[in-house]
C-alpha cells in the first residue's frame, strides 16, 4: 500500500514553502506530489516547466510532480499503473489541495473508490494555519474551519509575525475545534519529515499499537502545561474540548484558570468527547451510529474511538469521515487495564446532547 498525505490550509498559509522543502530535500524518499493547479500560489514557475504537455515531471532528487487537470481518482490510478509498468518510481504520495478546498471529498476518494483503496492508504491530513491571519480566516470562511476539523496534525506557520500570547490564544481556539490533532509551531516550512509522514491518522489499529495512551490521555495533554489536575484524573462527564466559557480554558472539573484574555469565537466546528466505563450493547450501538451517520453524516467531519463492548474481550476501534465508518477488533483488554469507552466527534453544529443521550441509551 502506498501511503498518502493530504496537505491543506488556506491561501498563504505556507503549503508551497513546505512542499518545496519536501521536493528538494535529500531525504532519500521517492515522493509523488499531486498539485491541485487551481491554487493561487502554484509551484509551477519555480519548479515545473509551465508550458509542458507532460503531466509528470521527474525531480532531481527522485521525486515526481504532477498537476491535476481533472479528476483525482484518475490521476491516482494513472500513477499506480505507471508505477506497476516501471515507468515511474515512488514510495508515497503528497496531495496539495487548493487553499479554498474542503479536504473532505479528497479524503473520501480513498474510501469510496475500490481500485484506489486497494493501492493507496490514506495516512494523514496535515493542515497549515497562518498565525497572523488565522483568526480572521476562521471567522470569515467555513472552509478554513473544515480544514482544521479534518486535520490529524496542525502546523502553525508565520508565528514570528505575532506575539506569544497571540499564538497561545490561537492554539487554544484550534484545540476546541479539534482536540485530536497535535499542534506544532513551524517556521519557514522547517517541519521534520518525521512529523509529516507515517502519522497513521486513518489507521486506528496501528495508532493503538503506537500510542497506547489514546484511552488515558487528557485531550489537551499535548498542548497545555496544565493538562491534568494534580491527581492526574480524567473525568467522565466533561472535556476541555467542548468547554464553552467565554473565559476560555477550563479544566476537567470546570474550574476557571483565570485566563480572561481569550476572545470568544463561536466556531461552527466544534468537538466533544464521550466517555463511559460501562460496556456498550453491540446491536444497539450499531443501530444508533447507523442512524446518526445517515442524518448527520455530512456534518460529521472526523470521529474515532476505542470501545468496550459487552461480550467482546478485545478493544473495538472505529473511525470515520462523513458517512463512511470503519471498525475493527484491536488488541485484547489486559487484565490490569481499565475497560472504558472513549469517542471523539468533530463536526459542524452537532447536536451534542442528542448524541450523548443516544450513546448512553446504548450502554448494556
Amino acid at each position: 500500500m502506498i501511503p498518502v498525505t493530504i496537505l491543506t490550509g488556506f491561501l498563504g498559509s505556507g503549503k508551497t514553502t513546505l512542499l518545496k522543502r519536501i521536493l528538494n530535500e535529500k531525504h532519500g524518499m521517492k515522493i509523488a506530489v499531486i498539485e491541485n493547479e487551481f491554487g493561487e500560489e502554484n509551484i509551477d514557475n519555480e519548479i515545473l516547466v509551465q508550458d509542458t504537455s507532460e503531466q509528470i515531471i521527474q525531480m532531481s532528487n527522485g521525486c515526481i510532480c504532477c498537476t491535476i487537470r481533472g479528476d483525482l481518482s484518475r490521476v491516482l490510478n494513472d500513477l499506480a499503473a505507471k508505477k506497476q509498468a516501471g515507468e515511474v518510481d515512488f514510495d508515497r504520495v503528497v496531495i496539495e489541495t487548493t487553499g479554498l478546498a474542503n479536504p473532505g471529498p479528497v479524503a473520501q476518494t480513498f474510501f469510496m473508490d475500490d481500485q484506489i483503496a486497494s493501492e493507496f492508504l490514506l495516512d494523514a491530513i496535515i493542515t497549515l494555519v497562518d498565525a497572523k491571519h488565522a483568526n480572521h480566516q476562521l471567522d470569515e470562511h467555513e472552509v478554513v474551519q473544515r480544514q482544521v476539523g479534518f486535520a490529524d496534525r496542525l502546523f502553525i506557520t508565520k508565528a514570528d509575525l505575532v506575539d506569544e500570547q497571540h499564538v497561545a490564544d490561537l492554539r487554544h481556539r484550534l484545540l476546541h475545534m479539534n482536540p485530536k490533532a497535535a499542534i506544532k509551531v513551524v517556521n519557514f516550512g522547517e517541519a521534520d519529515i518525521k512529523e509529516i509522514f507515517d502519522l497513521r491518522g486513518f489507521n486506528l489499529n496501528s495508532k493503538l499499537e503506537i500510542d497506547p495512551d489514546f484511552l488515558a490521555e487528557d485531550e489537551h495533554a499535548h498542548s497545555h502545561a496544565h493538562a491534568h489536575d494534580e491527581h492526574g484524573h480524567t473525568h467522565d462527564d466533561h472535556d476541555h474540548a467542548d468547554c464553552d466559557h467565554d473565559h476560555g480554558h477550563c479544566d476537567h472539573e470546570g474550574h476557571d484558570h483565570g485566563h480572561h484574555h481569550h476572545a470568544h469565537h463561536d466556531d461552527k466546528i466544534k468537538s466533544f468527547v464521550y466517555r463511559s466505563d460501562r460496556p456498550f450493547d453491540p446491536n444497539k450501538l450499531e443501530d444508533f451510529l447507523g442512524g446518526i451517520l445517515q442524518i448527520y453524516g455530512e456534518h460529521l467531519l472526523r470521529y474515532k474511538g476505542v470501545l468496550y463492548m459487552k461480550g467482546v474481550d478485545r478493544k473495538v476501534v472505529f473511525q470515520g469521515v462523513h458517512q463512511m465508518m470503519g471498525s475493527d477488533l484491536a488488541a485484547k483488554w489486559q487484565p490490569a487495564e481499565k475497560k472504558t469507552n472513549k469517542m471523539v466527534f468533530i463536526g459542524i453544529e452537532l447536536p451534542r446532547d442528542l448524541i450523548t443521550d443516544g450513546l448512553d441509551a446504548c450502554l448494556a
